[in-house]
């Protein structure tokens, strides 16, 4: 039995729905049984969160190998991941597949990629079986970069990132999650290329007609231009240091880990953006 968190979300929806196509058995973790996908071979199980250990551990009963997704941005985003592997143990799951992040380290020049490091450390010392999927920046989130004005803002400077879409994530948690040979593995999840925002600035204008340009901040400017937004200041900080881990190079990493996993070339950035206009449709909006 596969337990499957988020499976409401974009990530472990793909996941549920990947593993629903190969026939396994899984059972979907989410808060609003309502909202669960409806899949063959599927049970569904809510809990009101992973903090929540009582109901995530009875969510947990019976399941081998658990797919958590890392929670959302949280102020205690690694208290949240410690109380659901432990929820994981004392259910007796023997193998968690982890949503890391590349270059998760103590010490990381993305904050939200310490806790990733640290959700890691946790899941080793409680003994369980594990495989990491440290993946690079969504793609789907380039886009979504570029403000209604057309603008990327950030201080990336000329480092480039080696982002992946959430298909070809899912696509590597499917074979790991199927196959146990992959524990105690660690995987650097990406795309085929990594790009600058200068470039991927040209990919969105060409694609959807619309000027784009890439244009860069300071770290001091970066907070300052976000501070409107009413966000505390941690989640500031990760939103800037995402940017700055481009520009120091943590990011600038391509691998052929989806192409060992899922058996196919990842995507780029340019097939996405013409797959997904709901990406960028805030691009071309009438603001009427």
């Amino acid at each position: 039995m596969i337990g499957v968190t988020g499976a409401t979300g974009g990530l472990g929806g793909r996941v549920a729905a990947g593993l629903a196509d190969r026939g396994a058995p899984q059972r979907l973790i989410v808060r609003d049984a309502a909202r669960a996908p409806s899949l063959p071979g599927a049970e569904v199980a809510e809990t009101s969160g992973y903090g929540d250990g009582e109901s995530m551990r009875r969510a947990l009963d019976g399941v081998d190998t658990l797919f958590l997704v890392s929670a959302a941005e949280h102020p205690d985003r690694v208290g949240l991941h410690r109380a659901a592997v432990d929820a994981a143990a004392a259910a007796g799951v023997e193998r968690v597949v982890y949503t890391s992040f590349l270059g998760a380290a103590p010490d990381a020049t993305f904050t939200f990629a310490r806790d990733h490091f640290h959700t890691e450390e946790h899941v080793r010392a409680k003994g369980l079986g594990h495989t990491f999927l440290r993946d690079s920046m969504y793609l789907e989130y380039i886009p979504l970069m570029a403000g209604a004005d057309g603008e990327i803002r950030g201080p990336a400077g000329q480092g480039r990132v080696g982002a992946v879409a959430r298909d070809d994530v899912a696509g590597c948690a499917v074979t790991v999650l199927l196959d146990a040979q992959h524990e105690g593995r660690t995987y650097e999840v990406t795309g085929r290329e990594a790009f600058t925002f200068d470039e991927a600035a040209e990919v969105l204008t060409r694609v959807t007609g619309r000027e784009v340009v890439y244009v860069e901040e300071t770290l001091e400017e970066a907070r300052a231009s976000r501070a409107p937004s009413g966000a505390p200041d941690w989640e500031i900080e990760g939103w800037v240091t995402s940017y700055a881990a481009i520009a120091d190079g943590t990011l600038d990493v391509v691998t052929d880990t989806v192409a060992r996993l899922a058996g196919r070339e990842p995507m780029t950035l340019a097939e996405m953006v013409e797959a997904r206009p709901d990406t960028w449709a805030h691009l071309v909006a009438d603001p009427a």
